[in-house]
């Protein structure tokens, strides 16, 4: 671990000062070495004492009468002398304690030549002081450990290489792809600020991101997503419920669940703040290209929260299904789940928190429409495969061909993670008609097609 900085003094100045001065410093954020804070039973002085020598930015001298009485005290100033000679930089940080210039002068004249901190001006003076040394204005690294401090979330110190890759990652959050298909990420706080406490801030932001973006990958936190456990979450992540409430758009891209009244504990302001008809812009509008109404007019308000509308945005319930699984823009994605995978969720047990008005809409809307049956181009499965080479009076649900669309829910059913007889899911699949509005829908766009060829 690397410290800010290791303090060298004489044990018989801890209590009226040194003790005093290491503690205020940590209040700064500041890590100190400081054998009060730093050994362990067993430790060897030594060696430890050294390994703090090596590793801290600046080394804080107390010089006082009773440093200059001990032989060790010597040793260790010898050690920072040297790392300022091999490092070209001052590290030696002088502080005067009970001593002036002469005393200083009779110990060591190169000390007394350096500009140093006084205990005589009061603690407090002195810790604005050396927190200005230690701790420049602006420094980003400084800005965002301090910030990921400040909600005790742990890091390595500044030399480890972990903070490389932060900065690194920093980058693609600026200009996130969605090809990539990372999620649970929003965007930075200052977007095109690189510098000084803004950069530092975003720095801080990345770091953040990159444990629950990854916890959020493995629990799969998506549109399925019981909405107590995406609100549980949320709020188990440092940092996380404020960017969200910063970023409600992306928020709702994630989990458009949360936007459905009843299920947006916490967010309930910034939802209805989207769905102000004046907020139907480009910017909240994820999706690609102009969606259908029911009656061909203007939507009611942003796709992103038609959810929470109470007509659904008067979108047609073909749009709304295929949006719940599938809705994505340059920078962002909503799921992997393919849209049959929903369709079967849809169907299950598992969807049941879901109101009944919304989660019928889903069902018609994604049977309205083919697009479930592009399922992973999975044509080698008979009952895909009948559906795209018969027409409709063709098509015979043979034992073999129901028993391919069984497969397919089976399929599905493990990769949601559900245990439910697949049976019934198919059973319930062919009551509402999948095979009927299939062709229903293939017959339509024909239509279209030969009109306007004609």
């Amino acid at each position: 671990m690397q410290y800010d900085v290791f303090i060298c003094h004489a044990s018989e100045d801890k209590d009226d000062f040194v003790r005093p001065l290491a503690e205020k410093l940590r209040q700064q954020h500041i890590d100190v070495w400081y054998d009060e804070f730093s050994l362990k039973i067993g430790d060897s002085l030594t060696q430890k004492i050294d390994e703090g020598l090596s590793v801290s930015r600046f080394g804080i001298v107390v010089l006082s009468p009773n440093f200059f009485k001990k032989p060790w005290a010597k040793r260790e100033l010898n050690g920072l002398t040297l790392r300022e000679m091999v490092e070209k930089r001052d590290l030696i940080l002088p502080i005067w304690h009970r001593v002036d210039v002469q005393d200083v002068m009779q110990f060591s004249p190169s000390l007394a030549d350096k500009k140093a901190g006084t205990s005589s001006v009061g603690i407090n003076s002195l810790i604005r002081e050396l927190t200005k040394r230690i701790k420049p204005d602006d420094s980003p690294l400084i800005v965002a450990r301090d910030y990921l401090a400040n909600l005790n979330v742990d890091t390595p110190p500044i030399s480890d290489e972990w903070w490389l890759d932060v900065v690194e990652y920093k980058e693609y959050l600026k200009y996130p792809d969605t090809n990539v298909g990372t999620r649970w990420l929003f965007p930075l706080p200052y977007r095109n600020e690189d510098r000084g406490f803004k950069r530092g801030q975003n720095i801080a932001s990345t770091a953040l991101q990159m444990d629950w973006s990854f916890e959020g990958e493995e629990l799969n936190i998506s549109p399925t997503t019981h909405p107590e456990i995406v609100h549980e979450f949320i709020h188990r992540w440092p940092g996380l419920y404020d960017c969200a409430k910063a970023n409600p758009n992306v928020l709702a891209m994630y989990v458009p669940q949360l936007t459905i009244p009843g299920f947006d504990s916490g967010f309930e302001d910034e939802f209805d703040e989207l769905l102000k008809p004046d907020n139907n812009n480009a910017d909240l509008i994820f999706s690609y290209g102009r969606h259908d109404t029911v009656d061909g007019n203007k939507p009611l308000c942003g796709d992103i929260i038609a959810y929470r509308h109470p007509e659904f945005g008067n979108y047609t319930s073909e749009e709304l299904g295929h949006w719940y699984f599938d809705a994505h823009d340059t920078r962002y994605i909503r799921s992997y789940w393919e849209i049959f995978e929903g369709l079967v969720w849809l169907l299950s047990h598992d969807s049941d928190w879901l109101p009944e008005k919304l989660r019928n809409v889903l069902i018609i809307g994604i049977c309205n429409r083919n697009r479930w049956a592009d399922y992973n181009n999975n044509f080698s499965n008979p009952f895909i495969y009948a559906l795209w080479d018969k027409n409709r009076k063709q098509f015979n649900l043979t034992k073999r061909i129901q028993k391919g669309l069984n497969q397919l829910v089976t399929d599905a059913l493990e990769k949601l993670e559900i245990t439910q007889n697949s049976e019934d899911i198919t059973s319930k699949l062919l009551e509402i008609g999948l095979v009927e509005k299939f062709y229903d829908y293939k017959e339509r766009i024909e239509k279209k097609r030969n009109k306007s060829s004609a």
